[in-house]
């Protein structure tokens, strides 16, 4: 079955949502308040147990100030080294994306350096229930979560988020059966969606990942290339489901307006804004 110790960080998409911002600062450096998204990623793998990350990226963008030991530039800073440097600790490889053709290729530019099953985390989704300040601040364990299910069954797996029946054309909508995935639909009306829990960006892919990549291959399915994966593990039973409580917040960094409304959300979340901010929202919206 193998132990899981490889995330992989897909974060080569051009950010054209994003524009102009995403042209100097990748989506996925942006700051959630004051945290950057990668830095939210990271440390969640990292709390999954994998000490092996690998960061899926294009060649226009910049990612080397993970590198930077910037502990010794800020000693004034006590609220934990790994916000500084989250990379600490870790074995950390970059690939480079040079044709954006989709999730399932992104995944096999890391082919070389992975053998066993792997994390796969969207690297501008962050999806917590931790809120707290900066100085108790708590990597999310949405990843963890998968692990111990993949650790339990040894079959792949993906979280799932309820997004309600007024959202579910913008996503994959899954149908269940005693917790496993039985059929995705991809973007559907709200009439023909077989539920309204949606896959949110956290998978576990399993040993086999990049042989049945070779099958479903990019040439012949194009982006839909991970879901063929997906759907192959489904036909025989073995796509397994974490559903996501209410607890947890689903953050996108690819969308202005839903980008905008993570920072007021998680801001109203976290003790040290929360009361200033609400005061500020409601003496604007008199």
């Amino acid at each position: 079955m193998g132990t899981v110790r490889d995330a992989v960080i897909v974060a080569a998409g051009l950010g054209t949502r994003m524009l102009p911002t995403s042209a100097y600062v990748p989506k996925e450096l942006l700051p959630l308040v004051d945290v950057p998204v990668l830095h939210h990623l990271i440390l969640e793998a990292k709390e999954a147990g994998c000490d092996r990350i690998h960061i899926i990226t294009s060649p226009n963008k910049d990612f080397s100030s993970l590198h930077q030991d910037l502990n010794e530039a800020y000693p004034m800073y006590d609220s934990g080294k790994d916000l500084l440097h989250p990379l600490n600790g870790v074995d950390v490889f970059f690939h480079i994306q040079h044709e954006q053709r989709g999730l399932g290729h992104a995944i096999m530019m890391a082919r070389e350096d992975i053998h066993g099953p792997f994390l796969v985390l969207l690297g501008d989704n962050v999806l917590t229930s931790n809120h707290q300040s900066l100085e108790e601040f708590k990597p999310s364990n949405v990843s963890k979560n998968l692990v111990d299910l993949y650790t339990k069954h040894g079959q792949p797996c993906a979280s799932i988020y309820d997004v309600g029946i007024g959202r579910v054309s913008n996503y994959g909508i899954v149908s269940l059966n005693d917790g496993i995935i039985t059929s995705i639909v991809e973007k559907p009306r709200a009439d023909a969606a077989p539920s309204t829990y949606a896959l949110c960006g956290r998978y576990i892919y399993a040993e086999d990942t990049f042989e049945l990549l070779d099958k479903y291959s990019v040439e012949e399915y194009g982006e839909m290339q991970s879901i063929e994966l997906l759907r192959h593990w489904m036909e025989n039973g073995n796509l397994r489901a974490v559903i996501l409580p209410e607890s947890v917040a689903w953050y996108d960094s690819g969308l202005p307006l839903e980008w905008l409304t993570s920072q007021i959300d998680h801001a109203l979340r976290r003790p040290e804004y929360a009361h200033q901010l609400r005061r500020w929202l409601n003496e604007r919206l008199d």
